[in-house]
């Protein structure tokens, strides 16, 4: 039998610097209690729109669909595209930019990690920051520089100054953010994009919830600044506001210079975003705008009562907010460490969340209520509450 324990048999040593992602970890304990509520991974409760799966049945006997199609994408939905950034991002395209649609949000940042960044480059991720950004700029073989936030998890512009090296390549901003739910202002992210066009970096903008904000917050989109199309990347995704978490359909803006690079890199992973699901999008596209805004009403519904049955009960060491996307994220008053304290509450109490370790914030909980429906939010709130206040 041939050793596998040899070095030339392992794994990378670039991939074992990648930390284990916190989600599958989180579902096997939910597989291993059935009947948990879910305030856990992030998708909304809500089925994608009847036009986009109307799109599909009109068209699921086309051979196109049996086909390698083109590298960025069908052209019937990058035009479409288009036309929202221009319409509802109030993004120009007067740069050459150029929009490509990707398996999902993620596979984009992880393509643009490869398209970007050479060995010890380095990209300044605001903590704290989404899991999956920090393994992507690992698998880049780069380094992922976690800058602290102000308490209000809004960005710190002297911590993102201090942290600017002669390696930087790019500063990453989530809005509005997940885990945090903060929603940066025009003028906070107009600061941070001005940043990167005076040190000649990038700057990424995530933008994966920006339909998803709340009173008195207004996403705003950091591409649509003057003088902002060369370094600046946008990044969407059809998951969120449409219920296409399953579907995988994201796309991302891009700089002219950055086209060629990635579509090198996106014909090697992917070779074409998968068809079926491309139309799917496009009739996504056609929605009216009530599809959107009911289940809005209802997520904001579940907000206020999260927010109202987590203020009033004395387990979380400060008042939380929900700013946007559709998240709480909590600092918790636990004798066991968050990630303990995840596996008690599934365990003993039927309830499930995402340890704020997993997002470089030890002690506190991510709480998503997009899951929620009126059926299951007070339940889901009460059983949360009971088991927090056995571990105080």
């Amino acid at each position: 039998m041939p050793d596998t324990t040899s070095a030339f048999l392992s794994p990378s040593a670039r991939s074992a610097k990648v930390k284990s992602p916190i989600i599958p970890t989180i579902n096997t304990w939910v597989r291993q209690h059935p009947g948990t509520i879910s305030l856990g991974q992030g998708v909304a409760f809500f089925s994608p729109p009847q036009e986009a799966l109307a799109a599909v049945e009109d068209r699921l006997h086309e051979k196109q669909l049996d086909l390698y199609g083109p590298v960025q994408g069908i052209p019937e939905l990058v035009a479409a595209l288009r036309h929202k950034l221009e319409q509802k991002n109030q993004i120009h395209f007067d740069q050459g930019q150029e929009v490509f649609v990707t398996a999902g949000s993620n596979m984009a940042f992880s393509s643009l990690m490869l398209a970007l960044l050479d060995p010890g480059d380095e990209v300044i991720l605001l903590t704290p920051f989404y899991f999956n950004h920090e393994m992507a700029i690992t698998l880049a073989n780069a380094k992922a520089v976690l800058t602290p936030t102000l308490e209000n998890f809004h960005p710190d512009l002297d911590a993102i100054k201090n942290n600017i090296t002669a390696r930087t390549k790019a500063i990453v901003t989530v809005s509005p953010n997940n885990p945090s739910a903060a929603v940066y202002s025009q003028e906070e992210l107009t600061e941070i994009n001005q940043l990167c066009e005076r040190h000649g970096l990038y700057h990424i903008s995530d933008e994966a919830y920006e339909d998803f904000v709340f009173e008195d917050a207004k996403h705003f989109s950091a591409a649509s600044l003057n003088n902002s199309a060369d370094h600046t990347i946008s990044l969407y995704s059809f998951s969120k506001a449409y219920g296409f978490a399953g579907w995988r359909v994201g796309y991302m803006l891009v700089p002219a210079q950055l086209a060629a690079a990635l579509r090198k890199i996106q014909d090697t992973i992917l070779i074409s975003p998968p068809i079926i699901s491309q139309l799917a999008a496009l009739g996504a596209l056609q929605a009216n705008t009530g599809y959107l805004q009911t289940h809005l009403n209802e997520i904001k519904n579940s907000r206020t009562l999260c927010l109202q049955a987590l203020n009033n009960s004395e387990v979380l060491q400060q008042t939380v907010q929900s700013e946007g996307a559709f998240y709480i994220f909590a600092r918790i008053q636990s004798r066991l460490s968050d990630l303990e304290t995840a596996h008690y509450l599934i365990r003993e109490h039927g309830v499930a969340t995402i340890p704020g370790s997993a997002f470089a914030a030890e002690g506190y909980l991510r709480i998503s209520y997009g899951a929620l429906t009126s059926d299951s939010v007070d339940t889901g709130m009460q059983r949360l509450i009971k088991g927090l206040q056995q571990l105080t």
